[in-house]
């Protein structure tokens, strides 16, 4: 991605191999699908998951809410707290939690049980999502750290837009306990492939709290950064926690939701590799082209007298825009502060999971006391505000920062 490219050789005690550091690639891309699906898994399922354990969807929204929050404070607590940790042990943990966690939702009969079980998924993804952002430049030679940055974070973008209609999938056809049982499992998986296919991993850096307000305070486009990554997930997340009632409020018939959500998820992947070879030279613009077409995307959905076809359509389209936003946001924040990678990674981590949550908090609100389609206009205001928090100048360069 953006001068990712520029960055140091890898400074263990031997350069990785390409066919070893891709391997270990593969296997944190795998640890990270895993993580986040298993983050967002509930959205697709809120309305059976509310029924077996007799909540309504809006307190469902709280599976979402809880590891986001969680998740937030994690990210900077785990970076500092295993600064000196061997990278991969530290990983290895984290995704066992993941696998077991899951695995304990599926069989959990109280609706408490699944909100402790998200909880520790919730100190996963900070800590797990905080180290892997910038671990490419770790494992792979220098020349093929932008294509591996690239496919780590597509993990992230495959998960929300590719696991989570997968689960649903599974969840309408086999029960929503076989989604959380076969994501616990996919876990369990990848701590394996993690053990067997990763090098041990030294901190490159070790950061102290003092860092964290360091890196925001002093840097603008990192502050840029956060406060993009704040509107733009909190207003995705908003609307597509209660996705699946706006749709059925809309009359779709049930039984085609997950397939409608796997047509979002292809979207989204195709937006990811869009927005992969556009932030290159025009970060900005991409940035400001996803705040644009998520906005889009809502309102019509909000608007539109949908049928199954053109609510297909308004999805492939809300799915391209979110599907760029991880490896763009990420770019970005890397790209502004290449001294302190860490740091502005956690700070972005944090960020992130925080407006996943706040957006699932605020969404159950709206639906439960305003209407289910509130979602849609709130969301797509806070997205667009998007453009004035850009138009200004950030530090860097024409196109967004960039290393020095």
């Amino acid at each position: 991605m953006t001068d990712i490219d520029a960055s140091p050789p890898p400074t263990d005690e031997t350069e990785r191999s390409a066919v070893k550091g891709w391997l270990a690639v593969l296997a944190v891309t795998l640890g990270i699908f895993a993580l986040m699906t298993s983050e967002l898994l509930p959205v697709g399922l809120l309305t059976p998951i509310g029924s077996a354990l007799d909540v309504s969807e809006g307190t469902v929204g709280l599976m979402v809410t809880v590891p986001g929050i969680v998740a937030a404070i994690s990210a900077p607590l785990v970076t500092v707290a295993t600064g000196k940790i061997d990278r991969r042990l530290v990983l290895a943990v984290l995704i066992a939690i993941v696998g077991l966690a899951n695995l304990a939702s599926a069989f959990a009969t109280s609706f408490t049980v699944v909100l402790v079980a998200r909880f520790l998924i919730g100190i996963s993804v900070g800590g797990f999502w905080s180290l892997a952002g910038g671990i490419a430049l770790r494992l792979v030679p220098e020349k093929h750290v932008a294509r591996a940055t690239a496919v780590i974070f597509g993990g992230v973008e495959t998960a929300s837009v590719l696991g989570v209609p997968a689960g649903t999938l599974m969840g309408d056809l086999s029960g929503w306990r076989s989604a959380f049982a076969a994501v616990g499992i996919l876990g369990l998986s990848s701590l394996a492939c993690m053990v067997f296919l990763m090098p041990k991993v030294r901190p490159e850096q070790s950061i102290t709290f003092a860092d964290l307000p360091k890196v925001f305070k002093s840097n603008a486009a990192v502050r840029v950064g956060i406060a993009m990554t704040f509107l733009v997930i909190t207003g995705h997340f908003i609307a597509y926690t209660f996705v699946r009632p706006i749709l059925l409020g809309d009359g779709i018939d049930g039984s085609l939701i997950g397939a409608l959500l796997l047509t979002f998820g292809v979207a989204g992947i195709c937006g990811n590799f869009i927005a992969g070879s556009l932030i290159v030279k025009r970060i900005r613009e991409t940035v400001l082209g996803i705040a644009v077409v998520i906005t889009a995307a809502l309102v019509l959905l909000a608007v539109t007298d949908t049928n199954t076809f053109t609510a297909g359509a308004i999805l492939v389209l809300w799915g391209l825009g979110y599907g760029a936003v991880p490896v763009t946001f990420q770019t970005w924040v890397l790209n502004a502060a290449p001294d302190a990678s860490e740091a502005a990674s956690s700070l972005y981590v944090s960020m992130f999971n925080l407006s996943i949550a706040l957006g699932a908090l605020f969404g159950g609100l709206a639906v439960d006391h305003i209407a289910t389609t509130s979602v849609l206009w709130i969301g797509g205001g806070l997205a667009i505000v998007t453009l004035l928090v850009l138009g200004g100048k950030t530090g860097g360069a024409r196109g967004g920062p960039r290393r020095p």
